[in-house]
């Protein structure tokens, strides 16, 4: 499977020259980075609402909370699902990307070619 994956980069790479890349790589790994401050962000104003939101429930008298009642327990799930889990997965998926362009730059001297994977290109 890893060496499928090996195969089908250097096929969809790009050969460029170093001082050509650094630049383009530099910007990738701002943007990528910049793009996991705001998953975060989004992550840590849900988690905000939905503490508030159960303080807001729990600081009701018992006969409020009885009338107004409570998500179920599976509409919570899914929300943690949607704004939690699948962009921490994202996140995760974005720092390989940062790792392999790091790892680019760092496997690179000036003067040599650079192959870039056509994924990153095409962002």
């Amino acid at each position: 499977m890893e060496n499928a994956k090996l195969v089908e980069e250097v096929q969809l790479s790009k050969s460029h020259k170093a001082a050509e890349v650094y630049p383009f790589l530099e910007t990738y790994i701002a943007k990528r980075e910049q793009q996991i401050i705001e998953i975060d962000l989004v992550i840590e104003r849900y988690e905000k609402r939905r503490m508030k939101e159960e303080q807001a429930f729990q600081s009701m008298s018992s006969f409020r909370r009885m009338l107004s009642g409570k998500k179920p327990d599976h509409h919570l799930a899914v929300e943690y699902i949607h704004y939690v889990k699948k962009p921490k997965e994202q996140v995760r998926q974005l720092r390989d990307e940062i790792q392999a362009a790091k790892s680019i730059v760092e496997q690179s001297s000036s003067g040599e070619s650079v192959y870039i994977p056509t994924h990153m290109i095409e962002d």
